[in-house]
């Protein structure tokens, strides 16, 4: 796979991301009567691609840059992810194979035919 070069709006979204994070640890650091989660966080990305065999690759190639391996629980409806953790913030990339997200928005599809109670 050719790797493909960076996307301007991707680079400030990059870097506006990388700036917010450093930015709320600091701020936690700084005050430390505000609370944090005790499990930690996540932090989740998903794969943008043409295809499920281009989203594939991505996911791999994010998972070598995390020395992690990939889980493949597309068999059986699952997701293709890869993810890592530095302390208690995980970092996961994800792939939806089309055929999951096709049959996902078919099941909502029906949701209007359901009405939850307003409260």
């Amino acid at each position: 796979m050719t790797e493909r070069p960076p996307v301007p709006g991707d680079l400030f979204a990059r870097a506006q991301t990388v700036a917010g994070l450093r930015a709320l640890a600091d701020f936690l650091e700084a005050n430390p009567a505000i609370p944090v989660r005790e499990l930690g966080a996540d932090y989740t990305t998903f794969a943008r691609a043409d295809d499920d065999n281009a989203e594939r690759a991505e996911i791999d190639r994010i998972a070598a840059a995390l020395g992690e391996r990939v889980e493949d629980e597309t068999g059986y409806g699952g997701h293709y992810r890869v993810f890592k953790t530095f302390g208690r913030i995980t970092y996961c990339a994800v792939h939806i194979p089309a055929g999951h997200r096709a049959a996902h928005k078919a099941l909502m599809s029906y949701a209007p035919a359901f009405p939850t109670k307003a409260a």
